[in-house]
């Protein structure tokens, strides 16, 4: 009885593994989740070459080498879902301005990854000038301070400037209201400060903020 058993159990862990290995849970649809900018069925068709693929011998090399393609794809995840669904889950990079060259305006990241490049500022982005470029200690403050606002807030950034550091100053909307940052230590706090100062006091109405210093938040006349 023993014998029998065992030889059963073996006969259905073979059995369950070749199933999962043949074209009865090969990979029929690919859903693409987690896209806003990014049109989800441009990624699905760069996936196609894994349709007729079981979902257990998916090419994990060959969909990073398709999502490449996509500046916008920031990491992704795979998910088999038999019989014939591979679900694929993407996290696009954020945006926080456009930086000018001699190529145009591109559109970066965090990361000072180029998103896109255009010949005019886009609408709705801060221009971003950091002494050193995208690699410097200035670029990487402005994107901390950038990151850390709240989206109401980082959408009215018209411009974003810094030297280093210690100095990351901001435009605020068509009035220009300026933020004075200074330094990005506690920029959580300042950013928190700025929120409510704004909530009390809009930009149209004021000519500055000065958060340099959370302990002594001032507000300017316009």
């Amino acid at each position: 009885a023993w014998i029998v058993a065992g030889a059963l159990v073996v006969a259905l862990v073979v059995g369950t593994v070749g199933a999962a290995y043949s074209p009865l849970f090969a990979v029929e649809r690919i859903e693409v989740v987690g896209t806003s900018a990014l049109p989800a069925d441009q990624v699905a068709a760069a996936l196609s070459g894994q349709i007729g693929t079981p979902l257990a011998l998916v090419d994990d090399s060959a969909v990073k080498q398709a999502l490449v393609a996509f500046p916008l794809v920031e990491s992704y995840t795979l998910q088999a879902r038999p019989p014939h669904d591979l679900v694929v889950r993407i996290v696009e990079r954020t945006p926080i301005g456009a930086v000018q060259s001699d190529a145009g305006w591109s559109v970066v990241d965090a990361a000072g990854v180029v998103l896109s490049t255009t010949p005019d500022r886009p609408a709705g982005t801060a221009a971003i000038a950091a002494d050193g470029g995208l690699s410097s200690p200035a670029f990487t403050a402005i994107a901390e301070v950038m990151r850390a606002l709240p989206a109401s807030i980082r959408s009215q950034v018209t411009d974003a400037s810094a030297t280093g550091r210690d100095d990351v100053t901001l435009r605020l909307g068509d009035a220009g209201a300026k933020v004075v940052w200074g330094s990005v230590d506690k920029t959580p706090l300042k950013a928190a400060l700025l929120e409510s100062a704004m909530t009390a006091k809009p930009a149209g109405s004021v000519s500055c903020y000065d958060v340099s210093s959370p302990d002594v938040l001032v507000v300017c006349a316009g």
